[in-house]
């Protein structure tokens, strides 16, 4: 028999009977596919009858399998070695699902699913090559130019059709496969692949999945980033549908909801040089902070990703969080089981299925002759040739793999839309009818997506399976962790589960630390501490100290203390500043007081003695009406004290700015009108008899009133005087009323001036008779009064309490000088002498003068 090739113009029309009426692109690849899928179809056909590296399940619809049986071959072999779990387990599930369906008198009954399995060897381009049988019974074929060598028409056994394909595993191989089933209406159900592209339902219309899009998990990742407190993480991918559109939703995710940032994003070569593994652990080391590395990979790479960490000595530094393709399998950790310590995973919510586990230990080489890679798996399995015996899971170790119960989720899935379709299309009739021969593959695809079953009836799980508008299954995972210790079996522990949101259990680290090791780009600031942001990465900062009379206002912002406050401790508010003031109880008052004290009551005395002896020969003398003033003034300068001590408020400054020098000027204008007139009656009385004007009482007094009234002024007010030294420690506040030393200075300027020139004339004075009573005190008064007025001005400029101070004793200083010279020794006559209490008379021309101004001041 010759193979003449293809017609093409067969093709052509059968462009129009496939029902690509949907989308422009694939009307314009059909034709290319259909070309290519014929030379590889007819090849085989002319070279050989029957697919050897295929399973045959004979049925009445026959459903396609498409199964990683193989891992990736070296450069330039398709196949490379046997993948016992993700190949052998996985296609023992569909055998496994197709053997109960079948003996299940309520599903499809009376119809026997058949099935085509192929090996994919985990390679897209092998994949879509294997595929194409799934499509050759729906290619017209020309045969009119084909003849046996003996003239006749050949014989050319019909393909079956597959109605439906279960599979592929990898994303890669899905969207490969689904570009072409997709052209020819067969509907893809995979029970593995999880990239989110695989949900576009305009490219990929007829591909339903029974495990959750990498959209979910990639959100359940960023929970679980989130809820270990990290912000600052690396992502690894494998190169690939799976590991970068993975990594890429994650990525998209983190930043629509914002709080996490991404510190490297690394990409596993599709075929990795050697020291590739290295230089990507080198580079992940470049972000030490970033310990979080989010890992969509395949196990192989996961399995290089850890040994590169041990062999640069990072054991226990990285943590990973890792994908459904790393979920709870063993192979990728194997021997590494100290650096995947800690290693969050996550697997799409699953069972294990006790009945796969009963039938899969009990096949055996005898009974499993429909596996054609039975055998190899069993040599593989128990290390030996096959001529030994051996039962599986008995000397052999044995754990159901991941994906199982997907598997057999998407064969029932299958086999329920077949159900359902037969129940509406054949109703009341055994096995398939005209109306499903053949199965339209678009109709079919409407049934598979409005599936909702309980697997538990048939499968002993508790997980609904159901499809969702673009053919997805609901997110629904588990969350594994590796631990080590404080466990009697180290390995993988469920911790949580994510269905829309998170729930976490206890997790627990290396050396079984229960705290949770922190990946953050930068640390938080502490108390007083200020977030400057690293521009373009809202997840780092540098710590600024809120400095000086700064403090933290918020976790962006220092702001400055108000002047009456200072900031705490930790800096993150403002405290009163001590205020500083004159306590009764130190000795800075007690002896000013006490001085004070004793000059009022001296003052009181006096006065009071004045008063009781009015008329006397020596309170006349001493002028009566200057002397009650001027005794008022030193009065005045005695209280001053108690108010310069008091606790500054606005009466007590109001009267401490009024009194301050208006008992020192009265004190003084008195005393110098006093001198005053005691100068012109004996400068006049030298050049005649005639008295000098304005000596009365009532001109003495109206003088003394008109030089007091230069002093008198108020000034209502009191302030917090802040001291502020570079160390806030040290900050201060000093209550004291608004008067500035100057301002002091100008209040007592006055005083000072009257001072100065009541001594002029006091020196002026100093030759008047000694038996006058008034010069010569008055003359050492004021000579004792500058003196101790020139020893206050040094000592003023210091500290309040050395200011309030030495202004309190300096005022009752003078006044005590002035109460003592003038008026102690009347006092002391007219108590205790009485008898020298009286009018003395002097013969001599100068006596007699004296006794003229005397009797002049006396009628006045």
């Amino acid at each position: 028999m010759t193979s003449l090739g293809p017609s093409l113009s067969s093709f052509h029309l059968h462009l129009y009977s496939i029902g690509c009426h949907s989308f422009l692109w694939p009307r314009l690849l059909l034709p290319f596919w259909l070309w290519f899928a014929e030379h590889v179809i007819w090849v085989r056909a002319t070279h050989q009858h029957f697919h050897p590296h295929s399973i045959k399940i004979p049925g009445d619809i026959t459903l396609g399998g498409l199964f990683p049986i193989h891992a990736r071959g070296p450069h330039g072999v398709n196949c490379g070695e046997l993948k016992k779990e993700k190949g052998i387990h996985r296609m023992e599930a569909m055998l496994y699902a197709l053997d109960q369906i079948n003996s299940d008198p309520g599903l499809l009954p009376n119809i026997t699913l058949g099935a085509r399995i192929l090996d994919t060897c985990s390679r897209d381009t092998y994949a879509l090559e294997q595929s194409l049988t799934f499509v050759q019974a729906l290619i017209q074929k020309d045969t009119s130019d084909i003849r046996c060598s003996n003239g006749e028409p050949p014989m050319i056994r019909k393909p079956e059709r597959v109605v439906a394909v279960i599979g592929a595993s990898a994303s890669s191989v899905s969207i490969m496969v689904a570009n072409i089933l997709r052209l020819f209406e067969i509907p893809q159900v995979s029970y593995a692949s999880t990239a989110p592209e695989l949900s576009d339902n305009n490219r990929y219309d007829f591909f339903s999945r029974v495990v959750p899009p990498d959209s979910y998990q990639a959100q359940a990742m960023l929970d679980i980033v989130k809820a270990l407190g990290w912000n600052y993480v690396s992502t690894l991918a494998s190169e690939g549908n799976y590991g970068e559109s993975g990594v890429e939703a994650f990525m998209q995710i983190s930043r629509e909801a914002g709080g996490v940032c991404i510190a490297q994003s690394v990409k596993i070569p599709r075929e990795p040089t050697a020291g590739e593994f290295d230089k990507i652990i080198k580079r992940l080391t470049e972000t030490s902070n970033a310990r979080g590395v989010i890992i969509f990979a395949n196990e192989d790479d996961i399995k290089c990703v850890l040994e590169a960490a041990k062999r640069a000595n990072l054991t226990g530094h990285f943590l990973f969080v890792g994908s459904d393709s790393w979920g709870a399998k063993s192979s990728p950790i194997a021997e590494l089981e100290d650096v995947a310590e800690g290693a969050v995973t996550i697997l799409p919510k699953r069972a294990s299925i006790d009945g796969f586990d009963q039938y899969f230990m009990s096949r055996s080489l005898e009974n499993n002759r429909r596996n054609i890679w039975f055998a190899e798996f069993w040599e593989d399995d128990f290390r030996c040739k096959l001529t030994r015996p051996g039962r599986i899971g008995q000397d052999s170790s044995y754990e159901q793999e991941g994906k199982v119960q997907f598997v057999i989720d998407a064969v029932y899935a299958v086999a329920h839309a077949l159900h359902n379709m037969h129940q509406n299309l054949c109703p009341n009739r055994h096995g398939v009818c005209s109306n499903m021969d053949p199965v339209e593959g678009r109709l079919l695809l409407d049934y598979i997506r409005t599936v909702n079953f309980n697997g538990k009836k048939t499968l002993k799980t508790k997980s609904f399976v159901l499809f969702n508008e673009n053919g997805d299954a609901p997110g629904r995972y588990d969350i594994f962790q590796f631990q080590m210790t404080n466990h009697s079996h180290p390995g993988y522990h469920v911790i949580g589960q994510w269905t829309n949101n998170l729930r976490l259990n206890e997790m627990q680290w290396s050396g079984g630390d229960r705290s949770v090791p922190e990946s953050v780009c930068s640390f938080p600031c502490k108390p007083g501490e200020r977030k400057k942001m690293v521009k373009g990465v809202p997840c780092c900062w540098h710590c600024e100290l809120c400095d000086g009379y700064q403090y933290q206002l918020d976790e962006f912002t220092c702001e400055t203390c108000p002047s009456d406050m200072r900031p705490a401790p930790n800096r993150t508010a403002c405290r009163p500043t001590p205020i500083i003031k004159l306590e009764w109880n130190s000795p800075w008052a007690l002896v000013p007081a006490s001085l004070a004290m004793f000059g009022i009551l001296a003052t009181s005395t006096v006065m009071i003695t004045f008063i009781r002896f009015n008329d006397t020969p020596i309170v006349r003398a001493s002028g009566r009406e200057l002397s009650y003033v001027l005794l008022t003034g030193i009065f005045l300068i005695y209280l001053i004290t108690f108010l310069m001590i008091a606790e500054p408020g606005v009466v007590v400054c109001a009267f401490r700015r009024l009194l301050l020098g208006l008992g020192m000027a009265i004190t003084y204008s008195a005393m110098l009108t006093k001198t005053n007139r005691i100068y012109r009656i004996f400068e006049q009385g030298k050049r005649s008899v005639t008295p000098p004007k304005f000596i009365s009482p009532t001109s003495q007094l109206l003088i003394t009133f008109i030089l007091i009234s230069v002093q008198v002024s108020t000034h209502l007010s009191h302030y917090l005087q802040e001291l502020r030294p570079p160390n806030p420690d040290l900050a201060r506040g000093i209550l004291k009323c608004d008067m500035s030393d100057l301002s002091i200075i100008c209040c007592l300027s006055y005083s000072i001036i009257l001072m100065v020139t009541c001594t002029v004339y006091a020196v002026k004075s100093r030759g008047v008779p000694e038996t006058f009573n008034e010069a010569k005190p008055i003359g050492f008064t004021m000579y004792t009064t500058c003196i101790v007025w020139l020893a206050f001005v040094p000592i003023f400029f210091g500290t309040m309490f050395i200011q309030t101070a030495t202004l309190t004793v300096s005022m009752s200083l003078s006044a005590s000088v002035s109460l003592g010279m003038l008026y102690v020794p009347k006092v002391y006559i007219i108590i205790l002498h009485p008898e020298q209490n009286v009018q003395k008379r002097k013969r001599s021309f100068k006596v007699l003068i004296y006794f003229f101004q005397t009797a002049v001041l006396d009628c006045v």
